[in-house]
């Protein structure tokens, strides 16, 4: 292990990143611990300049960004062929480990998570920083239950480089985007999708997008349609389904457009949910009856994905989810506007219409002449009648 980075003295190695080794050091100037991610430039020299300018580039940018959900960035430099980043030292562990030893994560947890990774990424899109490589490994949980993102600007640098060498884009292929897989300029809507991977991953204790290799997976990615959450996991409820939905949507014009919008639909969705001890306390009965209804749930699903060649049911589809969450988070003229503007780009342009054919109204025939006087006669004469009884009785 080496025992120096620039002024910085190792204390000891934290593990192995993708592009090097993490180590604990201190900084002597100011007696501070920090966390130092080292990048091997070994590589041909005109390479190695061209990756190293960039390096920097990214790293400055990256160190530009202050957040309380996103890691510090101190220092950046070089020692020999490494190139090193000093970022805070974070006492907790990445959420890729707590998702091994817990397996499926409850959902209250899970939403207190995503939305605050969610709240950096939108504070970071807003500064013109995409990360590019959101995942559990690059998510860390302090004690409290703070989260921060790390490796901003430098997942980029990294497909840089393994592109130059190999041709080939270095990333992690369950929880890239449609977009990142066909290789397209990428945005902010990204990060989304990759979020919302990440998301699924935690509610369900699964990929949504599953193969043997990285091309069956990406073919996945583009192509295929998960089931919902729910139907995995009974204690998600409908609304997150949506919120699955349209961060997953494949085209991005149908996702979240941007990280905010996603951070507060989570958060709306949180609030309506009972924290992990309350919920312990549900009587079994209350179990019972809440089982009953998942299955019953589960099967108007499995019904409704019958008729889909996709497979896909009407609670995991992105333009429901869009008018199912408006409906739970704006109001109800908002609501009124936004199924108005969907109607009108989603329904073909209508064909002529058939009328079709009025049955003619039932009028009663209108009395004959006789009749009305028969019946004036009638009238008078038990009229007469009835004033002759009256006669009587008062005397």
């Amino acid at each position: 292990m080496i025992s120096q980075l620039g002024r910085y003295e190792v204390i000891s190695e934290l593990g192995q990143g993708a592009m090097g080794v993490v180590y604990k050091a201190r900084d002597p100037l100011i007696d501070r611990v920090v966390a130092i991610k080292t990048i091997n430039l070994g590589m041909a020299q005109d390479e190695e300049d061209e990756y190293e300018g960039r390096f920097y580039q990214e790293a400055r940018a990256a160190g530009r960004l202050n957040h309380p959900n996103i890691v510090t960035i101190y220092d950046v430099g070089k020692s020999g062929e490494i190139a090193y980043i000093a970022m805070e030292f974070l006492q907790g562990c990445e959420l890729r480990d707590l998702m091994r030893e817990n397996g499926r994560l409850p959902v209250d947890q899970v939403l207190d998570i995503v939305a605050q990774v969610a709240q950096g990424l939108a504070y970071a899109h807003e500064h013109e920083i995409v990360h590019r490589d959101i995942k559990p490994s690059n998510i860390m949980v302090i004690r409290d239950g703070h989260v921060k993102i790390t490796d901003f600007g430098i997942a980029r640098m990294a497909s840089s480089a393994v592109r130059t060498q190999t041709g080939m884009v270095l990333g992690s292929p369950k929880y890239m985007s449609p977009e990142q897989v066909l290789g397209s300029v990428l945005d902010q809507r990204s990060d989304i999708f990759s979020l919302g991977v990440m998301l699924y991953e935690m509610l369900t204790g699964e990929s949504p997008f599953i193969g043997d290799n990285i091309n069956a997976i990406m073919f996945q990615t583009l192509n295929s349609e998960p089931a919902a959450p729910g139907t995995l996991n009974s204690a998600v409820p409908d609304m997150l389904n949506f919120i699955v939905a349209k961060a997953l949507a494949k085209e991005r014009d149908d996702r979240y457009q941007n990280a905010r919008d996603f951070a507060e639909d989570l958060r709306a969705c949180r609030k309506t949910l009972p924290r992990s001890d309350q919920a312990s306390a549900v009587s079994g009965e209350e179990r019972r009856k809440l089982a009953g209804a998942v299955v019953t749930e589960r099967r108007k699903a499995a019904e409704q994905a019958a008729f889909s060649p996709l497979g896909l049911s009407k609670a995991f589809d992105s333009s429901e989810a869009t008018m199912r969450l408006a409906a739970l988070t704006t109001t109800s003229a908002e609501v009124d506007e936004l199924s108005k503007t969907m109607k009108m780009m989603a329904a073909p342009r209508p064909a002529a219409s058939r009328a079709r054919p009025v049955a003619p109204a039932r009028v009663a025939p209108l009395p004959q002449a006789g009749e009305s006087s028969s019946h004036f006669k009638l009238a008078v004469f038990l009229l007469v009648v009835l004033l002759l009884i009256v006669v009587i009785a008062t005397h």
